[in-house]
């Protein structure tokens, strides 16, 4: 008897680094997830395997119910450690999934590229709490930490705009297609960004402003999600570049990487890495082909 619990990957279009503290952010969940498949075994272990999208196993270990049970923590980090703290988390939130158990066989499928940087840890996470009938932003809260935008877009099939609110994850589903969806494509940058290190990195610059910036964030956030017209949105995603820029003390990816291209480019998450968003007149396979950049999606390609 098999049981697949299936989450959404995402996309954060606005309110980076700033939705830790409570900006609002407009994120989107993708076509691309990732499933978890649980089967019932024996000896009180987990036989874990993680495939990637091309069918190769990616992760494959074994996990004994005492390592979930006392978290038994290896001298280094690891993705077995990992794993075993995100399944110790859930332990102590619900104990049945283990107390009632004799073995499980446990498989993960990405339906995309490992490296792509869209959600292979947010989705395992929700899958777990959808497995062991738990909270998953408490989970998520206990394990990794981060604002939880990730695992909002893991639960929900339509744009959201995301803010917490004393702590507390506030979800509003939107409608954002528009005539110039068209126009936006999703191209990737050949390098993975860690999102922890990307956060120590927020941190460390954060400036005394943070009330303004969020304000200003804030308001950028509405002008981007109440655009009506291709012209009016690219302002307010340039908006939001040299905004970020300011704050990060960074140049922009586009000043960085692409100065000559003839539109808009926008980091997505983590700047300097995985997605970057493009508003483009013309369809900018070209450009990016001949510098090297062979990942380049439509907005129906890529968006639920």
């Amino acid at each position: 008897m098999k049981t697949t619990f299936y989450s959404n990957g995402k996309l954060l279009i606005t309110g980076e680094y700033l939705v830790l503290d409570g900006a609002k952010a407009l994120a989107l969940p993708t076509k691309f997830g990732q499933n978890l498949i649980i089967e019932n075994s024996s000896d009180k272990k987990i036989q874990w395997k993680s495939y990637n999208v091309d069918g190769k196993i990616w992760f494959e270990d074994i996990i004994s119910f005492d390592e979930i049970i006392n978290n038994i923590n290896a001298a280094t980090e690891s993705v077995k450690t990992t794993l075993v703290t995100i399944l110790h988390e859930a332990y102590l939130l619900n104990p049945v999934f283990i107390e009632n158990a004799n073995g499980y066989k446990v498989t993960t499928e990405l339906t995309f590229p490992k490296n792509w940087g869209l959600g292979t840890s947010s989705t395992l996470l929700n899958n777990i709490a959808q497995w062991t009938q738990i909270d998953a932003f408490t989970l998520l809260k206990n394990s990794f930490g981060g604002s939880g935008y990730d695992i909002a877009c893991a639960q929900n099939n339509i744009p959201i705009v995301y803010h917490l609110e004393n702590n507390l994850p506030i979800v509003e589903p939107i409608d954002f297609y528009r005539d110039y969806t068209q126009n936006i494509y999703f191209v990737y940058l050949n390098q993975k960004q860690s999102s922890k290190r990307a956060i120590n990195a927020y941190y460390n610059n954060k400036n005394n402003h943070l009330a303004k910036n969020i304000i200003d964030n804030n308001k950028i956030t509405d002008a981007v999600i109440n655009a009506k017209t291709v012209k009016e949105f690219a302002h307010a995603l340039e908006n939001h570049e040299i905004h970020l820029s300011d704050i990060l003390e960074l140049q922009t990816i586009k000043e960085k990487v692409f100065p000559d291209f003839d539109g808009v480019i926008k980091s997505l998450g983590a700047w300097g890495g995985d997605f970057v968003m493009v508003v483009s007149k013309e369809n900018p396979k070209g450009y990016f082909n001949s510098r090297g950049y062979e990942t380049i999606l439509t907005y129906d390609e890529m968006i639920l």
